[in-house]
């Protein structure tokens, strides 16, 4: 019955979401964001379908950005799952003070998330890509050290958790950032939902399939599947290395060929 409850105010909240959120701005009578009027050729074009299908699903870097989010949630989830667990299990702490470390993995997390954007723009001229880079080449070392150099001390743990945090919920964050830029405003509802599918999707094998590799081959195995997994993630984002900031450029450029008259050459007689 406990966990009835949530899911019932859920699922309510879903459904008055469904009936009264407004679609766009100009639905409900008001102009685009940047206060361009809205011309009759655009609406021709601007087909629901076929913005869904150029701006995402034949999108390599929103299907490349939805891959890595697996991965990263998969570390995410992994540690909330069975960080306390291994924590006392294998470091023989208390469960409390297990609790404790792993909150503070979500508290280094939400600082990371703070300043991600900032750190993006600043140092790498809004790539995300290339930012989640280095945040998942640290967030694997950050898991190793913590599997193998931690032992048993407790601010040691901490420290290392935290580290983890930072590291881990950065590209979480900026997954999202990034899907709205590379679909631009037309399709960055859909592109930052198929994002967030593989991110919960990635439950599965964080979840059951962490636990069945524990349970089979030991916490070793099981850490040394994350780190593959933290490895998988940072590739996904080298490949994205030259991907560019956003697409509203490109998307300039459609709008003009889209709108523009045709023009005939003149026949000479």
């Amino acid at each position: 019955m406990f966990f009835f409850v949530p899911a019932t105010v859920a699922m309510l909240c879903a459904v008055g979401l469904w009936f009264t959120l407004p679609d766009t701005p100009q639905s409900v009578g008001l102009p685009e964001v940047e206060g361009a009027r809205i011309k009759a050729a655009d609406h021709k074009a601007d087909d629901w379908r076929s913005i869904l299908v150029h701006h995402v699903l034949t999108n390599p870097w929103i299907w490349l950005l939805a891959i890595a989010n697996f991965f990263i949630y998969t570390i995410r989830y992994a540690v909330l799952d069975w960080g306390p667990t291994f924590l006392s299990q294998q470091k023989h702490l208390q469960l409390q003070h297990a609790g404790w470390i792993v909150a503070g993995f979500e508290v280094s997390g939400m600082c990371s998330a703070m300043i991600g954007g900032w750190l993006t723009d600043r140092l790498f001229g809004g790539r995300c890509f290339r930012a989640c880079l280095f945040y998942m080449v640290f967030a694997g070392v950050a898991v190793y050290l913590f599997w193998k150099v931690a032992g048993q001390s407790f601010y040691l743990n901490a420290a290392l958790l935290c580290m983890a945090g930072f590291f881990v919920y950065g590209p979480q964050c900026l997954f999202g950032i990034a899907a709205t830029n590379l679909a631009t405003k037309r399709a960055a509802a859909s592109a930052v939902g198929l994002v967030g599918l593989f991110g919960y999707l990635s439950t599965t094998l964080s979840g059951w399939g962490l636990g069945k590799l524990v349970q089979t081959y030991g916490w070793d195995t099981g850490f040394a599947g994350m780190i593959v997994v933290t490895a998988f993630g940072a590739v996904a984002c080298l490949i994205g290395w030259n991907a560019k900031p956003h697409r509203y450029a490109s998307e300039a450029v459609d709008d003009i060929v889209a709108v523009a008259p045709v023009c005939t050459k003149p026949t000479v007689r």
